[in-house]
């Protein structure tokens, strides 16, 4: 899978597009395509990895492992908080919250 592919696949389950990445990263419109023929600089890479919460290494292809969880996974390892067990309604409260919170960094 080519760089680009591979950011293309993130973009897709995260529901966005290249241009909306460019947009929220300060890249000129149409760069990641541009990457299929001339590689990026370091820092636009990282840019785009930061972004995609994911590695550059696994951009490149050189790790499998993207190091990202689904909200719902990261709840569902949340047992309890300061003693006190939290319920399923709990959950789908801080669901909300840290989804709200997504969104708002991303525009």
């Amino acid at each position: 899978m080519t760089l680009v592919q591979r950011i293309k696949m993130l973009a897709d389950e995260r529901k966005t597009n290249f241009a909306e990445i460019e947009r929220a990263i300060g890249l000129s419109n149409g760069q990641i395509r541009r990457w299929d023929d001339a590689s990026p600089k370091a820092e636009n890479l990282k840019k785009v990895a930061d972004h995609l919460n994911v590695s550059t290494d696994y951009l490149l292809g050189r790790s499998d492992k993207n190091n990202t969880i689904t909200v719902e996974e990261a709840l569902s390892s949340v047992m309890s908080y300061d003693g006190k067990q939290l319920t399923e309604n709990d959950r789908e409260i801080l669901k909300g919250i840290i989804e709200g919170y997504l969104n708002s960094k991303n525009q």
